[in-house]
């Protein structure tokens, strides 16, 4: 983790002993859904309290996307383009930090897309730019589904860009009757739970 400009392995060894205990709990065949839900809500609160514990800061979540390999898939960038075009709202569901997510977009892709809602775990920092608390319900890897939709926001406006077009209401997108979802975990078919479509394509990623 960088905290400013400098790494803190501390912290870091202590979120890998929570990854060494909870991440084989999180496949195990023999837990019940709900009981292993519980323990995912447990692994997530403890790590994003070492996240503020560390002094995580804005500056230096944009120094590790900067310093980071993160690549799109082949085939994304004109996909989200594809969809704007013909008004086709894009949810991006994930477990992960919102924060990180816009910086990447920003940073990798150089461009914003007005149909695009980010429904993910986001930070809250106070004015000097440390991460002091996490807003809303805690978004991990068994309950990623369309009943925290109302977590997102508008790409842009998270970003603090203006585009002159309209975006998409959360009431609205909640009316479409085809899905097509994208996942690489087991829990990613729970993202359009809830949404009264008629049509559902699910492609499952390797």
């Amino acid at each position: 983790m960088v905290v400013g400009d400098k790494e803190n392995p501390e912290y870091d060894k202590k979120r890998q002993e929570l990854y060494e205990h909870y991440h084989p709990l999180e496949f195990s065949p023999t837990i019940p859904i709900e009981e292993k839900t519980k323990l995912m809500e447990e692994w997530w609160t403890k790590t994003h309290g070492l996240l503020v514990e560390g002094g995580l800061t804005y500056d230096g979540i944009r120094q590790s996307v900067a310093n980071s390999t993160i690549a799109f898939r082949e085939g994304v960038v004109e996909l989200f383009e594809f969809l704007e075009e013909r008004d086709i709202p894009i949810l991006i569901f994930s477990a992960g930090l919102a924060d990180i997510i816009e910086e990447v977009l920003r940073q990798k892709i150089h461009r914003l897309f007005k149909n695009v809602k980010i429904v993910s775990n986001r930070m809250v920092f106070d004015n000097n730019g440390h991460l002091v608390s996490f807003q809303g319900k805690t978004i991990h890897s068994l309950n990623k589904n369309e009943h925290a939709l109302d977590m997102a926001a508008p790409l842009h406006d998270r970003l603090g860009d203006n585009i002159d077009a309209p975006t998409y209401e959360n009431a609205s997108v909640k009316t479409r009757r085809n899905v097509l979802l994208l996942g690489d975990h087991i829990g990613d078919l729970g993202m359009s739970d809830g949404l009264n479509y008629e049509n559902r394509i699910s492609v499952g990623f390797l």
